[in-house]
């Protein structure tokens, strides 16, 4: 299977408390809810034909029980063009603690996560979508497993809370395969990973011979 993320951030990278403020308070996260504000009709209608697309969902446990106890309780989930998708396709959590998973049509991912998804995505055809699940995307793209990255960036600084890359990680090249720009502010980036990056020399910048 082709594997995509799908992930909102701030103009500074943070992936935290995106939605209700109460959303995610761990490490004292006290900005939540920023990113509702700006989420606008065009940009939702373009997140829900990425959701339309996918033909399995992959979650680490955290933003599985968000959108389980979420998008997993709406009463008519296919008025919704992205509860359709989420109750409709397979689930695979990654979690060596989550044994009873309560949201039809979820499977439970234990043990080594790299050798689980490597198993998940040579097992079938479509595409495999992670969303928000940013302890468990680090992984993936640390080990190679991420096939495109979309990015739904926000015009805002919201200057505390987790974010999607860590201070200090492994670098990658990414090839721009796709962009647009919502009537709000709100981008959308699609990457292709593209190896490692290529650095300049020390003969290289302003008046270097190069």
């Amino acid at each position: 299977m082709k594997l995509t993320t799908v992930t909102n951030v701030s103009v500074d990278g943070v992936m935290q408390g995106l939605g209700r403020s109460d959303e995610d308070r761990r490490d004292g996260f006290e900005r939540g809810g920023w990113a509702l504000p700006l989420f606008e009709p065009e940009a939702e209608a373009y997140l829900g034909e990425v959701y339309q697309r996918a033909d399995a969902f992959l979650f680490g446990r955290w933003t599985y029980e968000v959108f389980a106890g979420s998008w997993g309780v709406l009463p008519n989930p296919e008025d919704n063009p992205i509860g359709g998708p989420l109750n409709r396709q397979p689930k695979y959590v990654v979690s060596n603690t989550l044994t009873d998973p309560q949201w039809a049509g979820t499977r439970v991912l234990a043990g080594d996560p790299v050798h689980a998804v490597r198993e998940l995505k040579a097992g079938g055809e479509g595409e495999v979508q992670v969303h928000g699940s940013g302890k468990l995307l680090r992984c993936l793209l640390a080990n190679g497993l991420v096939d495109e990255i979309t990015l739904l960036t926000y015009p805002v600084v919201v200057g505390q809370g987790r974010r999607l890359f860590p201070a200090e990680g492994p670098d990658a090249a990414l090839d721009l395969v796709d962009h647009r720009a919502f009537p709000g502010g709100i981008t959308a980036q699609v990457y292709r990973p593209a190896g490692r990056p290529e650095y300049a020399g020390e003969d290289a910048g302003p008046g270097r011979d190069s």
